[in-house]
């Protein structure tokens, strides 16, 4: 069993495919058919799994793991996340607006006057762009657009992202109205 240090979630596995053993799965890698590239994969419980087949799916990729043959043992991992070790990342340098998302969670959400949101709790991804849930101290989660609009800046090493407060939807505008984005023109 292996607990991870740093642990960065690369896919999550969905509902079994076929009889053999096969599974659909969500993969967060850029490449999702790379899933298999960065060694074995961890489960929070410490289970660890070795790809041994990617294939394209429609929406997902369909991932066969050794030690699971039938049906039943993929079924029994449905909803299963899987993390790979911070460090079994590439070393490769990132371009200048590109961040891996576990590096951004715990990030302190500040505006322009310092006053503090909270920190970024989650990264979500419902299909219409990236989504940062903000969780202050005795505040419930919020959501705002992870857009150049909202977040201004993102300082890594500082440990902060800078935000728009009206532009992420946090307060309305002088007259009590929320942001509403200009159209292109």
């Amino acid at each position: 069993m292996t607990k991870l240090e740093n642990p960065v979630l690369m896919a999550v596995i969905g509902a079994a495919q076929g009889l053999r053993g096969e599974v659909r799965v969500k993969s967060f890698t850029a490449d999702p058919l790379a899933l298999g590239d960065y060694g074995h994969l961890h489960a929070n419980d410490g289970r660890s799994f070795e790809v041994l087949e990617v294939r394209e799916g429609k929406n997902v990729v369909i991932v066969r793991f050794r030690g699971v043959n039938d049906r039943n043992a993929a079924e029994a991992l449905n909803g299963l996340e899987l993390f790979i070790e911070r460090g079994a990342l590439p070393d490769e340098e990132l371009e200048e607006d590109e961040f891996f998302y576990a590096d951004l969670e715990g990030l302190d959400v500040v505006d322009g006057e310092g006053k503090s949101y909270g920190s970024v709790s989650a990264i979500f991804d419902f299909g219409a762009g990236d989504l940062l849930e903000v969780k202050g101290p005795g505040k419930r989660p919020v959501l705002i657009p992870f857009s150049e609009t909202a977040v201004l800046e993102i300082d890594l090493e500082g440990g902060f992202i800078l935000i728009d407060p009206l532009a992420a939807g946090l307060k309305d505008d002088e007259n009590g109205k929320p942001f509403q984005p200009r159209p292109n023109s």
